[in-house]
C-alpha cells in the first residue's frame, strides 16, 4: 500500500489582524494507519511536522475536535457548509491555522480506502507486544 498525500496553501493566523499563506503537506502511511503527519511550511528553512490521529482530523471537519496540543474545528460558509477548518496546536506558544476543508476531505476520504474506518488495527500482533513488553 502506499502513501497518500496532499499539498495545498493554507493560511497561518499570525494575529487575528495578520494573515499569510504558506504550503502545508498531509500524509498518510497506512503502515501507521491511526495517524496523519501534517508538514507546516513545507518551503521554509525550519518545516514544522505535527502528528495527529486520522480519527481528530475526520472529527475536526464536522464538530470542534481535539483538546490540549492539537484542537481542530469547522469554519461554516453562508450556505452552513464547511467552507473551512481551523486547526490550533502548540502549548505554550499556540499557533492557528486555516486550511480549505474540501481537499482534505476528499484526501482523507482516499484514506480510507487504503484502510477503512475500525480495521486500523487488524494487523496487530498482539502476542508479539505482549512479549515486547515483558
Amino acid at each position: 500500500m502506499h502513501k497518500r498525500y496532499l499539498a495545498l496553501e493554507i493560511t497561518h493566523w499570525v494575529f487575528s489582524d495578520l494573515a499569510l499563506t504558506l504550503p502545508c503537506e498531509f500524509s498518510y502511511d497506512p503502515q501507521d494507519p491511526l495517524a496523519v503527519a501534517v508538514v507546516f511550511n513545507t518551503d521554509g528553512e525550519s518545516p514544522v511536522r505535527w502528528f495527529f490521529s486520522r480519527e481528530l482530523l475526520a472529527d475536526g471537519l464536522a464538530t470542534r475536535s481535539g483538546e490540549g496540543e492539537v484542537v481542530l474545528w469547522p469554519v461554516y460558509d453562508d450556505d452552513g457548509e464547511p467552507a473551512t477548518f481551523c486547526v490550533r496546536v502548540g502549548s505554550a506558544h499556540k499557533a492557528l491555522f486555516e486550511i480549505p476543508a474540501d481537499p482534505v476531505a476528499e484526501w482523507l476520504a482516499e484514506t480510507y480506502t487504503l484502510v477503512p474506518r475500525g480495521t486500523e488495527l487488524d494487523g496487530v500482533d498482539w502476542d508479539e507486544l505482549v512479549l515486547l513488553a515483558e
